[in-house]
């Protein structure tokens, strides 16, 4: 994909991101995302458009509201730019094939529910089943204009299997993981699958060791025990995205080593002497 068309989808994450913002603030309350427009939570002054413009109109408003300077929040600004960095990533990581705008849906949304889970310890089902149905609808898309439906059923399996394996976990030890969680294991492994089943053991695994690993280190700041609550569901979404965006060439050595074949016969020669 040329650079321009990526970075003109990187603006459009740049919007994207701004209504993932809304998302995250109202869906947890069960407030609309559409109505009322956007104020201020600490005065309630509708936001003008002008202040309402993503990134931008936080730094031109020196991070607080123009009526009342209440602070606003980074993760306004944070969740704008990522998302705008990602969709950017991901443009230049599929070009022009029938997976991006899976991999972008699916990208928004993991984003939103980090968020959400980052601030409140929850992953809401009001975000993690119209991301799957909006992720589900892109990939059927994707397999009907390409003809790779076997790929629909690799995904398919790994999300009910990705739901199973932390369902069962949840049942044995519900201290482990929330329902939120369990639910959220079956997102990943519809936007996942397509790409490969490793790729969703490769997110699992990734999402798991951050999450040890931030443990470990609050640990050892004092700032949290064996008991503090981490929000497992920010670190799955991170391990996710990590595994879409640089996933393949782990995923591809590994079935190298795997495999009893050769992975590329099409450059094999064969030599026919005389006898």
């Amino acid at each position: 994909m040329p650079t321009t068309l990526a970075f003109v989808i990187g603006l459009l994450g740049l919007a994207v991101g701004s209504f993932l913002n809304v998302a995250v603030s109202r869906v947890p309350a069960g407030r609309s995302v559409v109505r009322p427009r956007s104020a201020c939570p600490g005065c309630a002054t509708p936001i003008a458009a002008r202040d309402n413009i993503p990134l931008v109109s936080w730094l031109l408003l020196g991070r607080r509201c123009r009526t009342c300077r209440v602070p606003i929040p980074a993760r306004y600004p944070l969740v704008e730019a990522l998302t705008a960095t990602l969709f950017f990533a991901e443009a230049l990581r599929f070009g022009r094939s029938e997976t991006l705008p899976a991999a972008l849906v699916f990208t928004a949304g993991l984003l939103a529910l980090a968020a959400c889970d980052a601030e409140q310890f929850l992953l809401p089902r009001r975000l993690i089943y119209p991301t799957l149905g909006l992720t589900a609808a892109c990939l059927l898309a994707a397999a009907a204009a390409t003809g790779q439906w076997h790929r629909l059923g690799v995904s398919a399996a790994c999300a009910v299997g990705g739901f199973a394996v932390f369902f069962a976990l949840h049942q044995v030890r519900p201290a482990w993981l929330g329902f939120g969680d369990v639910r959220l294991a079956g997102l990943l492994g519809t936007g996942l699958g397509w790409l490969g089943p490793w790729y969703l053991v490769l997110a699992v695994l990734a999402g798991s060791f951050a999450g040890l690993l931030v443990g470990l280190a609050l640990m050892a700041a004092g700032r949290a025990t064996r008991r503090t609550r981490l929000p497992f569901g920010l670190f799955l979404a991170a391990g996710a995205i990590a595994a879409i965006l640089a996933g393949a060439p782990a995923v591809d050595w590994y079935e190298s080593v795997s495999s009893p074949y050769p992975a590329d016969t099409s450059t094999l020669t064969i030599v026919r002497h005389r006898p």
